[in-house]
């Protein structure tokens, strides 16, 4: 015998007790997110194996009359991106509080401060003072950086994106774990940033 099935007023149970927002691993999003960054991330991976791998095939690096990179714009572009993660920590803890004028406030803030940095990435790939198909060394420091570049863009997008919903739109309260995604990439993006600077602007002056 089959078990009766309920009437349309019978309750299943009480789902009032149900979050409306989830956080990092309760979130189906945060998961996504974190596929995009392995993804992304062993793809910058194998990049830098390549750069590695064709660096072992030359005496010299860079290749002689080949002028090393310039360290000023590079090094002021790492430091923007390490400061442009404190305005991305408070508007994540901010979405955590559901503290929309928090939400509003950082999500500018970092917005203003993303978008210096891919003005900066143009003069860093010119400060590797190496056309991209001037060589094999060109060719791999550029790939590296412009790799990362591309990703950062699409963060930028979605950084500033998502501020100009917050201030022109009313969101759903479910709409605030996108915010704290958005900084955990952001994390990503910046700190992923630090050996690939050691690697094409550092890395010739030291080996």
């Amino acid at each position: 015998m089959t078990a009766p099935r309920p009437s349309p007023q019978e309750s299943l149970g009480d789902l009032t007790e149900l979050p409306t927002v989830t956080f990092g691993h309760r979130s189906l999003m945060w998961w996504g997110t974190l596929g995009f960054m392995v993804i992304e991330g062993w793809t910058l991976a194998l990049i830098a194996a390549m750069y590695f791998y064709v660096r072992q095939n030359f005496l010299d690096w860079p290749p002689m009359r080949t002028p090393l990179p310039s360290l000023p714009i590079p090094t002021i572009g790492l430091a923007v991106m390490l400061v442009s993660i404190v305005p991305q920590i408070l508007a994540d803890r901010a979405s955590r509080r559901l503290d929309l004028g928090g939400v509003k406030l950082w999500l500018l803030i970092s917005s203003l401060i993303s978008l210096v940095i891919p003005v900066l990435r143009w003069y860093e790939l010119w400060s590797l003072n190496v056309r991209w198909d001037s060589n094999a060394y060109g060719s791999a420091a550029w790939l590296l950086v412009a790799t990362h570049a591309t990703l950062l863009l699409l963060d930028v997008s979605d950084t500033v994106g998502i501020t100009l919903f917050y201030w022109f739109r009313r969101m759903p309260i479910k709409a605030m774990s996108d915010v704290a995604d958005n900084s955990f990439y952001w994390y990503f993006m910046a700190l992923i940033w630090v050996p690939i600077y050691l690697i094409v602007y550092v890395g010739p002056y030291v080996f």
